[in-house]
């Protein structure tokens, strides 16, 4: 059948394959890091003499995530602690640990109107304290912290809160000081010099979705975002210069921020190959800590740097400045929906140039195709001379097989990069765009949208220049429609918005190139008619 299609119908196949494929690998084969970003790694960790050095220092830490863990879900403890503020309330236990932070918006409630919470009931918790001293960690795990308040009224201004654990050998202070923003200071000093290692915290379990990718990153000083996902941790891995560690699902994150360059970072195996992260200190350590939304504005006003805690993927070099652009339009439309298609038209006046003469090289194929098919039966038997007066014929009237798909070619990084960015952005989780549209984040609970965009389609091949020879491939062409509308049921609303908008922008350019040669060939036609008369 392929050696059938013409070049253009062959292109088409390879595109809608090509969709099919990446959408199909990446949900299956979730993305690894690039070759690049392991040589950065590579780079980045310390140096082959310094890490026996390092390994050694943290020895004693290599293999005690697992059993930590464990440890401490058998541990008992109760709430010293609690922070309240209008979005969340969050909750420090007898371990100094952050035990819980409940979300009080209702974007974040699940189908049963059950708030969010952002700390697993077990596990890891943020800020648990580990020391290198088994009878010191011992005692540490048995005398509760004391808090200077036990109830936080957390409004317009930050509030500190200090912990205090008096054990036999040691007496180690927490500052904490807490934003109404969701971030917080950390100040942790110990009575004398002594090693101990602080816990960044299982990621929350509070969304993910087809394709959306979960575990732990560290972003590290010469900007590459180290992503290890569930299940994928394989060991014990040192980092310095670090820029931010994060533990995080598709929407939420915790995050320890404002390393030194020296600090060492260690990540390690957990239970199920799940990744831990915890920092290395030595009496004094400062920190700053997020727990919250991964909302791409709340992060860039606490601190640039955490705005890299936002991950699209592969196609983070295109989805970044596509979510740069769609932000700046929901400023001005103050509406999810229709800052998309704006977008969308933005995108369509960028394409335009090539978009325009790949529909008028469809055309001038549909005008050649009756001559093309007498080139076939005239030189049938010698292929040489076929396509030596096939190419002949494009260059004489100026015609390209393959410009007609490439419009489509460019729009595929598009497409994905702006699944990547509505997949991703919490900014769309609850957004309505307008009637039965209530979260732009969510399949369409009708189907209305999926059903007009496979309409648009079906029009828009309709009007569509084609050359089939095959009846075949033609009756397989026009199932497409159908067939896209089934894959995009599933997809975000959002992203079905775009390609319907998409589609309708084809339409009115392809009526417009199709009217253009109408008139050409009438005014040809008057032409011939006036001359025989």
């Amino acid at each position: 059948m392929l050696d059938k299609m013409s070049p253009n119908q062959r292109l088409i196949v390879a595109v809608l394959l090509a969709v099919i494929f990446f959408v199909g690998y990446t949900a299956i084969f979730p993305p690894k890091e690039s070759a690049a970003a392991k040589v950065a790694k590579a780079n980045n960790i310390v140096t082959t003499k310094e890490h026996t050095s390092v390994a050694k220092k943290v020895e004693e830490a290599s293999g005690h995530a697992i059993a930590e863990q464990e440890k401490m879900e058998k541990t008992i403890s109760s709430d010293i602690v609690t922070v309240k503020n209008k979005k969340f309330i969050l909750k420090i236990d007898t371990l100094g640990r952050i035990a819980s932070k409940e979300m009080l918006e209702s974007k974040f409630q699940n189908s049963d109107h059950v708030n969010a919470q952002l700390i697993p009931a077990h596990g890891t918790k943020p800020l648990y304290i580990r020391f290198a001293n088994d009878a010191i960690n011992d005692a540490a795990s048995k005398v509760p912290y004391v808090a200077s308040s036990n109830l936080v009224e957390l409004d317009n201004k930050p509030v500190t809160v200090t912990l205090t654990q008096k054990l036999p050998q040691v007496t180690i202070t927490k500052k904490l000081t807490f934003y109404p923003d969701g971030h917080y200071d950390i100040h942790i000093i110990t009575s004398k010099d002594i090693r101990y290692f602080v816990y960044l915290g299982d990621r929350p379990h509070v969304s993910k979705k087809l394709m959306a990718v979960a575990g732990d990153m560290i972003y590290t000083g010469d900007d590459v975002a180290h992503i290890i996902e569930d299940g994928k941790a394989e060991g014990r891995k040192v980092f310095q210069n670090v820029k931010l560690v994060s533990s995080f699902d598709q929407y939420t994150a915790i995050i320890l921020y404002g390393f030194k360059k020296d600090e060492n970072v260690v990540l390690e195996r957990g239970k199920d190959d799940n990744p831990v992260i915890y920092v290395e200190a030595n009496q004094n350590l400062n920190l700053h800590g997020y727990i919250g939304p991964k909302e791409h504005k709340v992060l860039k006003a606490i601190d640039p740097v955490l705005t890299n805690a936002i991950e699209y993927g592969w196609f983070t070099f295109a989805a970044k400045p596509l979510f740069a652009i769609l932000s700046w339009l929901h400023s001005i439309f103050g509406n999810w929906g229709w800052s998309i298609i704006a977008l969308t038209a933005l995108i369509r006046i960028v394409l335009y140039p090539l978009t325009y003469k790949g529909m008028i090289s469809m055309q001038k194929m549909k005008m050649l195709a009756p001559k093309l098919k007498e080139l076939k039966e005239k030189h049938k038997k010698d292929p040489q001379k076929l396509n030596a007066a096939t190419m002949e014929m494009y260059k004489k009237h100026g015609a390209n097989p393959l410009g007609g798909c490439l419009p489509m070619v460019l729009q595929i990084p598009v497409f994905f990069a702006l699944y990547r960015t509505i997949l991703n952005s919490v900014e769309l989780q609850g957004a309505p765009w307008i009637l039965w549209i209530h979260n732009l984040s969510l399949m369409d609970p009708y189907y209305i949208l999926p059903i007009l965009m496979g309409a648009s389609m079906f029009a828009q091949q309709h009007m569509t220049p084609n050359n089939f020879t095959d009846p075949m491939q033609e009756k397989v062409f026009k199932y497409l429609p159908v067939i896209f509308t089934f894959f995009f049921i599933t997809f975000p609303s959002g992203l079905v918005l775009y390609w319907l908008t998409n589609n309708m922008f084809s339409i009115a350019q392809q009526y417009m190139v199709n009217q253009q040669f109408k008139n050409a060939e009438d005014l040809k036609e008057a032409i011939e008619k006036k001359s025989e008369s």
